[in-house]
């Protein structure tokens, strides 16, 4: 399921780069922190309390970027900071360092298949509207003229980014989820310059990183999440000598 996960945040992390609004994956993920405490409160899946504010946050923002004329990031920047305050305030202490971190237990075969099924949807999903997220980004004028609904199609992205940092949220926390959408995309971005070999490079990226990195912390017995992370970015150094050579 991570190897999954990792191969729909090369995708989605791909248009969040071209969008310039990468770092915004860094912020949302933190949106899922007040509701990964109170699930925990509760004592029920964390993730599903994560997933009902994230998707809750998403659609705040895509509203009050609507009707308040701020941008994307301004939105995300004053959510996320209240949220990283309410969760803070609701997580245990003794929990805290999941929510952040990842590691939330094994999951069950419900729980596989249901993970399964979301990145197997956010990898269709990017490939067969690519042409069209792609046109209403440099276009949104011609687009528009194509009968594509602009801002149908960015709340349609924000959701399907949101799904992505609930993904991994299992894996790398709250913390460190957004590092898995914005670091595969940037080495995609240095080693290619057309769309297909961008998509396709940061997605094998992703896995690399994941596949690696999970090796590396069973290996030395350290927590997967940071090691995914130092993994990706070692290879993001190496595609900077891969440039420059």
């Amino acid at each position: 399921l991570a190897l999954l996960t990792a191969a729909a945040a090369g995708l989605v992390g791909s248009f969040a780069l071209l969008k310039k609004a990468v770092l915004a994956g860094d912020a949302m993920s933190h949106i899922a922190l007040p509701g990964l405490g109170l699930a925990i409160l509760l004592k029920i899946n964390p993730l599903i309390g994560g997933g009902v504010t994230l998707l809750v946050g998403t659609l705040l923002i895509w509203q009050l970027q609507k009707t308040t004329g701020l941008s994307t990031d301004a939105m995300i920047g004053v959510i996320f900071a209240t949220s990283l305050a309410l969760g803070a305030l609701i997580t245990p202490n003794e929990d805290l360092i999941e929510a952040l971190f990842g590691g939330f237990g094994r999951m069950t075969l419900g729980e596989f298949l249901v993970g399964a099924c979301g990145a197997l949807f956010v990898i269709a999903f990017i490939l067969r509207y690519k042409n069209r997220l792609i046109l209403a980004l440099f276009s949104p004028d011609l687009a528009a003229v194509s009968s594509i609904n602009v801002n149908r199609l960015n709340l349609y992205f924000l959701l399907i980014f949101s799904l992505t940092i609930i993904l991994g949220l299992r894996f790398l926390g709250a913390l460190l989820v957004g590092a898995l959408l914005i670091i595969p995309a940037a080495i995609g971005r240095q080693l290619t310059h057309t769309l297909s070999s961008f998509l396709t490079i940061s997605s094998i990226a992703g896995v690399v990183a994941v596949g690696t990195g999970s090796f590396v912390a069973s290996y030395w017995g350290l927590e997967p999440g940071p090691s995914i992370i130092c993994v990706a970015a070692v290879v993001f150094l190496l595609s900077l000598a891969k440039k420059q050579v």
